[in-house]
């Protein structure tokens, strides 16, 4: 699968006072978003479900991967077309085993070793960060930086999405550092109008 990672959406419900995910999803596709991650934190498994089905109706009708966060049993349920794993989620080689080889599985890295891993092991992209503060991680020690991007961009061959605190103000320079795109969450669902956001990011 060919996989555009330019613009990548995470979603996230907080941001959405009475707005629909999945009508705020395809708002952001509308404007140009190339991936949507649908990441629930908090949903019981069959929310998440019921979640993921109907934001993949939309993802389908567009033709825009769909990506389960952490749940692979999710994943395979709704029939995603892949997963995205953290370094405390299910180890890659078993998330492989478990989805096969035509899906795509991103495992996020915050330094040169966990990206080096992750695409030794097989990962078809890696997410790093956090690129900066956010107000969706809040356990961060320290954000890596567009110099941390670098440094870990220029050691691997696998596409690569900068995310954490990636906004319209910074991702120019975020970009220079040799990502394959960014990942947002804010800064498309904390705005009043998804697709303009999503525009101006593209």
């Amino acid at each position: 699968m060919e996989v555009d990672y330019r613009l990548y959406l995470v979603t996230d419900r907080d941001y959405l006072d009475d707005v629909e995910l999945k009508d705020a999803v395809e708002q952001a596709i509308l404007g140009g978003t190339t991936l949507v991650q649908v990441r629930e934190k908090h949903a019981s498994t069959r929310e998440f479900y019921k979640i993921a089905l109907q934001v993949k109706s939309i993802t389908d009708y567009y033709n825009v991967p769909i990506i389960i966060n952490d749940r692979i049993d999710v994943a395979k349920a709704v029939d995603a077309d892949g997963v995205h794993i953290g370094q405390s989620d299910m180890p890659l080689k078993i998330a492989r085993k478990m989805l096969g080889h035509d899906k795509i599985i991103g495992v996020s890295a915050g330094n040169i070793k966990e990206a080096l891993e992750a695409q030794k092991g097989g990962a078809d992209y890696v997410g790093l960060g956090a690129a900066f503060y956010t107000g969706t991680k809040k356990d961060i020690d320290k954000p890596i930086g567009i110099d941390g991007l670098k440094k870990i961009c220029d050691e691997i061959t696998i596409p690569s999405v900068a995310i954490g605190g990636v906004n319209e103000t910074n991702y120019k320079d975020v970009l220079k550092s040799g990502v394959t795109g960014i990942s947002v969450v804010s800064a498309i669902l904390g705005k009043k109008d998804f697709k303009r956001a999503a525009q101006n990011l593209l």
